[in-house]
Order: structure tokens, then sequence, then C-alpha cells
């Protein structure tokens, strides 16, 4: 499986982003796919996952209310909507694909990754 994201950027306080992950090769095997980030000096943590066949979905409680994960199966993608978008949000953010059933809320198993998509949230 590989994963490419996309749709990072610069935007100000309160505005709005989307990010897109779209999957290939063998996608079969996901159970999951997640949208991770990593701000500077901080350890990269889990912050929205949805399942690929159930659409169970997963927020950490710092974006819960304004960030929304989905997928379009037919296209092989994910999507991270970005909104009440603040200063503390900006970070490199990385798309992964969890293939271990019922693992869905856990971030060690998530073993591809794609490349980071930067945003950037300015006050």
């Amino acid at each position: 499986v590989q994963l490419q994201a996309s749709g990072g950027g610069l935007v100000q306080a309160g505005g709005s982003l989307r990010l897109s992950c779209v999957a290939s090769g063998r996608t079969f095997r996901i159970d999951a796919m997640g949208w991770f980030r990593q701000a500077p000096e901080k350890e990269r943590a889990l912050i929205a996952a949805i399942s690929w066949t159930a659409a169970t979905t997963y927020y950490a409680d710092s974006v819960k209310g304004r960030f929304t994960i989905s997928r379009d199966n037919a296209k092989n993608t994910i999507y991270l909507q970005m909104n009440s978008l603040k200063p503390e949000d900006t970070a490199v953010y990385y798309c992964a694909a969890n293939s271990v059933p019922n693992r869905l809320f856990d971030s060690r198993f998530y073993a591809t990754w794609g490349q980071g998509t930067l945003v950037t949230v300015s006050s």
C-alpha cells in the first residue's frame, strides 16, 4: 500500500482546510486509516481515524467537534475536514494505514505512512 497526502497550507485562525490521502496498491489489506500530526518538539499523535469498511471513527479530544474524517472507498481516499483552526493545530499532518483488525484506536498498528503535509495556522 502506498499513501499520498495533500491539502496542507497556510490559513488564518478560524479558517478551514481539507486534507486528502489517496491509497494505492493492495488496498484490500487496509482495515483502518488515520491522520496523525506532529508539531515542533512534540511526538506524532493520532488525531482521527476511520475504519475502511464499517465507518467507525475516532477523534482525539483536541480536535473533536472541529475536525471530520471521512472516506470515499470508490476513490480509495480519506479526507480530513478541519474547521475552526487554531494556531496550536500547526503541525505536519500524516496519513497512515492500519491492516490489523479492530485496532483503529491504537497508533502502534499504523504501519504504512504517507508523506507529511504542513498545516500552518496563523493567529
